[in-house]
């Protein structure tokens, strides 16, 4: 319960300070709710992925969280890390969500490497891919999953968490699933994943912390609901996918089968009832990367029980989503509001952290002064990221016309945006939006 009443807190103060509590997003209608040109969409899809290359991905191979045009940005210091700030888990920082997005970009760039086979894409989805294992490289308990690095180049924020480490095992499946390692590198990151895999197993699925950390583990796995079920079931299958041993099968069948929550289901009925969260989300970004696990479920799942469940997962997912991809007809590339780089003007709100609360306690503090001293957050992650990060669920349906009856309004989407102009990197979905769509037409001949 320690687990989801810390999510439902942060869920609850990102609500309601994002500003846009009376937003009403423009009507979708199917099939064709807009008019968009093959070439510019395409062209700016090129775009959004030169920008995140030139301004987001660091000498380590992380993808950050933001950076000014110039793609300058102020990393922590080793001593903040270790003393907790911002804040324990890292929050506010341009490198907070570098597991998660390393991971989810992955998915992005393979599905480029499926499209065109060129040989940069390739060598980009190793760099991220590399990445990820630096981050399963710098921690000091078995398991954590660092979110980004210090100044020093190998310290860490002190708390992961189950939004990083899911995402980690996802982009590395995808990874290793489309072909692209060496069987060298193969064989490394199975090893490594089966590492971190059983630290979790024998943590009880709960996420360890650093030794600094103001408590033992961050959030957990073990929870039913959709924040919870799929990226479990999700491990347990790419596991004995990737290794053939019998032992993460019967993990994985019992876990699918077991029940609990309110009301109560099972695992495998969580992932058929698709992207439903404990409390009602003006954004529901943070739910791809639950789909993404489904979708990866579906593709491995032969099982026809099963592999029907989780079809039906992802197309209610999709169909749920849907109604924000219009939010981007509210996004003006002209708009100059203020955006604020240095996040060290949250230092103000610090204050020492004991336990997991005390950390989420400051964090809350620090987001409410950094939305009023950074109106241009809001602003992009409420009109880029949530339009783009819901068409990405809508395309991993399995139902391709669900993506068809939309696929004009998503292509406006990505040729809409000014990338260079934006400030946060969350744009990069834009990407395996593009190759998605493209890859249900081929399917279509």
């Amino acid at each position: 319960m320690t687990r989801f009443r810390s999510r439902s807190r942060k869920s609850l103060i990102v609500f309601a300070l994002l500003g846009f509590c009376a937003f009403q997003p423009p009507v979708l209608k199917a099939p064709e709710s807009a008019a968009h040109s093959g070439a510019s969409d395409s062209l700016n899809m090129e775009n959004a992925h030169r920008e995140i290359w030139r301004r987001f991905i660091d000498a380590h191979s992380i993808l950050l969280d933001f950076a000014d045009t110039n793609g300058r940005f102020d990393r922590p210091t080793a001593a903040e890390f270790r003393d907790n700030k911002p804040n324990a888990l890292g929050w506010w920082t341009p490198t907070e969500n570098g597991a998660m997005f390393n991971g989810l970009y992955l998915d992005g760039i393979c599905q480029r490497w499926l499209h065109r086979h060129q040989e940069a894409d390739r060598i980009k989805a190793r760099r991220l891919a590399q990445g990820l294992l630096f981050l399963a490289s710098v921690g000091d308990t078995p398991g954590f999953i660092g979110r980004g690095v210090a100044s020093d180049g190998k310290t860490p924020p002190a708390m992961g968490s189950n939004d990083q480490t899911s995402p980690w095992f996802y982009g590395l499946w995808r990874y290793l699933y489309t072909g692209l390692p060496e069987p060298d590198e193969r064989r490394q990151i199975i090893a490594k994943m089966v590492e971190v895999a059983n630290a979790l197993v024998a943590n009880d699925w709960r996420i360890p912390t650093m030794s600094y950390a103001p408590a033992r583990f961050r959030n957990t796995f073990a929870t039913f609901n959709w924040e919870g079920a799929p990226r479990m079931l999700f491990i347990l299958k790419a596991m004995h996918q990737l290794t053939g041993e019998s032992r993460w099968d019967v993990l994985y069948r019992k876990a699918a089968s077991e029940t609990g929550g309110e009301p109560r289901r099972s695992r495998l009925q969580i992932c058929a009832d698709g992207m439903l969260f404990d409390i009602p989300k003006q954004f529901r970004w943070t739910g791809i990367s639950s789909t993404v696990d489904v979708r990866a479920l579906w593709e491995m799942e032969t099982d026809p029980v099963l592999r029907r469940a989780y079809e039906q997962g992802l197309n209610a997912s999709a169909q749920s989503a849907v109604v924000d991809i219009a939010r981007w007809h509210l996004f003006d590339n002209q708009d100059r509001k203020p955006f604020l780089h240095d996040w060290r003007s949250l230092l103000t709100k610090w204050q020492p952290q004991h336990s997991e609360q005390d950390a989420l306690a400051v964090s809350q503090t620090q987001l409410n002064e950094l939305v009023r001293l950074s109106p241009r957050r809001n602003y992009e992650l409420g009109l880029v990221r949530e339009p783009l990060w819901m068409a990405w669920i809508v395309t991993l349906a399995p139902d391709p016309s669900l993506a068809d009856q939309y696929r004009s309004e998503m292509l406006s989407a990505i040729g809409h945006f000014r990338y260079e102009r934006l400030y946060y990197s969350q744009f990069f979905p834009a990407e395996a939006v593009w190759f998605r769509l493209q890859k249900n037409v081929t399917n279509a001949r």
